[in-house]
């Protein structure tokens, strides 16, 4: 087994990405070598990963990032959610390791310059290097990519880390010509079809602010549960 080795730091203040009024501070841990259990033990306390990076909010005087998670045995599909599995009905989906292609960096700039327009997200040129330090690094045997494939053409990329109670979503981009489809949407509800065959119980969906426009829509999956406060490692976490 491989050495696992833990470098922790925090940035100073600047500007959060979620409030503009407020300046944010984070919390890293580069971890290299993560192992299962790690991985879940920090996804279940708030931490998120980006390849070999896991990262908290740690604001003295903001505590509005709060972890929201799915319950998904308790979950029903209503009749909305079922009129979106329905019209991606020629949708394709696709499980494997995460990768990079010519596709996945194409795609991921011309989602990322749809939303600079539609939400006013700042816009910059990701490297093929940078990608892979963000999104294929790091993922070992529990993190996996879902493509979506329409008519053969790939309009979605969805990554995923399994952990020992449920799947944490990582990040999800796709083809803006394809809006109609509502990806977005049946991305999540196919995590959640995912967790249920798995018999797993939780979909983590990372930080909910509810000032903020861009992360209000995470408390419309319902039932769900919100993280208390930011538990350490040695703490049990109280999700209610």
């Amino acid at each position: 087994m491989k050495e696992q080795q833990i470098v922790e730091f925090s940035t100073l203040p600047y500007e959060c990405s979620y409030l503009k009024s407020k300046t944010c501070t984070m919390h890293y841990k580069h971890i290299l070598n993560c192992s299962f259990s790690l991985n879940s033990a920090l996804v279940e306390r708030g931490w998120r990963r980006f390849g070999l990076y896991f990262s908290r909010p740690n604001c003295k005087e903001c505590k509005e990032c709060v972890n929201l998670r799915i319950n998904v045995k308790k979950f029903e599909f209503s009749r909305s959610a079922k009129r979106v599995l329905k019209k991606n009905h020629n949708t394709k989906m696709i499980i494997c390791e995460p990768s990079l292609t010519h596709m996945h960096l194409k795609l991921y700039m011309k989602y990322h310059q749809y939303m600079s327009v539609k939400k006013g997200w700042k816009y910059y040129e990701l490297t093929p290097k940078n990608y892979f330090e963000l999104h294929v690094a790091g993922s070992d045997k529990f993190g996996k990519e879902i493509l979506y494939f329409h008519e053969g053409k790939m309009i979605a990329v969805d990554l995923i880390d399994f952990t020992h109670n449920g799947i944490s979503s990582i990040y999800f981009f796709y083809d803006p010509d394809y809006s109609k489809l509502s990806l977005g949407k049946y991305s999540i509800y196919q995590q959640i079809l995912l967790a249920q065959r798995e018999e797993l119980e939780w979909i983590y969906l990372g930080y909910f602010v509810k000032e903020c426009p861009s992360l209000t829509y995470k408390a419309t999956y319902k039932p769900h549960q919100l993280l208390q406060g930011s538990p350490e490692m040695d703490e049990t976490p109280l999700w209610l």
